[in-house]
């Protein structure tokens, strides 16, 4: 594959982190004003050095260039699951509805993501017996159970009765 701008090791690893931090630092000097109202040429200063002090250790530049793909991941799950519950969430007034279409679309999302990921054939692997099934059997059932309760203890006071 050829190597374009995007793929070339100074636009990863020195351009996009720098813009990245720049704009945030940026952003928040400029929506809190920590320094004053109407200090944007100072704001913008000071989130050019810090941007270019991250590019100057390559640690935390590192960590910025690793964590990005899944902040992307995350960002567009987030957009999806957003979009789905609006879409049927919508202004029903019911907010029981609202709960447990958010509920499900979350699992679903989650189990879509450890689909695409690969991870749900290592899931299901697990509850087949392929690594020490008796762990996870436990560790679920503690989970199932922890769920159960903690659904019973919010709901708890809020069931109509029947008398």
């Amino acid at each position: 594959m050829a190597e374009t701008i995007l793929t070339s090791p100074f636009f990863m690893e020195i351009v996009l982190p720098f813009l990245l931090v720049f704009t945030l630092i940026f952003a928040i000097l400029d929506k809190t004003q920590v320094l004053g109202e109407g200090k944007r040429q100072i704001n913008a200063i000071i989130a050019f050095v810090i941007g270019l002090i991250l590019i100057a250790f390559p640690g935390p530049r590192n960590l910025i260039v690793n964590l990005m793909p899944l902040l992307v991941i995350m960002a567009v799950v987030m957009m999806i699951f957003l979009m789905l519950y609006s879409f049927a969430g919508g202004d029903t007034g019911e907010k029981w509805l609202k709960i447990t279409f958010g509920v499900l679309v979350g699992l679903v999302l989650i189990i879509a993501l450890l689909v695409f990921s690969g991870v749900w054939g290592h899931i299901v692997n697990a509850f087949k017996g392929g690594y020490g099934s008796s762990i996870v059997t436990n560790v679920v059932f503690v989970v199932i159970i922890v769920a159960a309760i903690i659904i019973v203890l919010v709901s708890g006071g809020k069931g109509g009765g029947g008398g």
